[in-house]
């Protein structure tokens, strides 16, 4: 920790900025071809990633179990690399980093960063960050025929914009507790203590 302290005091003596998630994102929804179109459904070029392909294989992923075809695409726009999906309706509090152009089915809102902020970012760092949205969304739901995120906050999410170093430094440290989580349970506890404690910040302007 003490690394990541003295980075920050040297770093940003007087907080970090933040900004809304709409601000650093451009956001677009999942959806499903429909069981009718035998088209999309009969190809294979395009990842198309559920629920499912989280629970078998994990947050950061590059391929999925379900693939569709081209035709399926909506205007021909892919969801592009290194975008996070975030559950915000039926299993909520779930997020994935995707490595590789994609679509998602509706359950998800597919977070891109714009590019003025990709120097501002290391894209793990986001990934990380999301955590803390995932239990943003599980205390933020509305409920119709199933539950949902209130989009409106949803949008207005603040994300810190923490120097690059200190998002390096942080990611590295996450990195290790995420390969210790994968091989000790046990250390879930204090992994999710640093997690929380490495990604709060304080805020400029903010008194002490």
């Amino acid at each position: 920790m003490s690394r990541i302290d003295d980075l920050v005091k040297e770093l940003c003596p007087d907080g970090v900025e933040y900004k809304p998630l709409a601000t650093l994102f451009d956001t677009r929804n999942g959806y499903t071809p429909r069981k009718t179109d035998a088209e999309a459904w009969s190809g294979d070029e395009v990842p198309w990633f559920r629920m499912e392909d989280i629970r078998a294989n994990g947050r950061i992923l590059s391929d999925s179990i379900q693939r569709i075809s081209k035709s399926a695409v909506k205007g021909g726009r892919l969801f592009a690399s290194d975008s996070i999906l975030v559950a915000t309706s039926a299993t909520i509090g779930e997020h994935a980093l995707i490595r590789v152009p994609h679509l998602s089915n509706q359950r998800f809102t597919c977070l891109t960063l714009k590019d003025e902020y990709r120097n501002c970012f290391d894209i793990k760092f986001l990934y990380y960050y999301c955590f803390r949205l995932d239990e943003w969304c599980k205390k933020n739901t509305t409920v119709s025929s199933f539950q949902s995120v209130d989009m409106v906050g949803f949008k207005r999410f603040l994300f810190p914009i923490p120097p690059l170093a200190v998002q390096r430094e942080i990611v590295r440290i996450l990195d290790q507790f995420t390969l210790l989580e994968a091989e000790l349970e046990a250390r879930r506890k204090q992994y999710e203590y640093y997690r929380d404690r490495l990604l709060t910040f304080p805020e400029k302007g903010a008194s002490a």
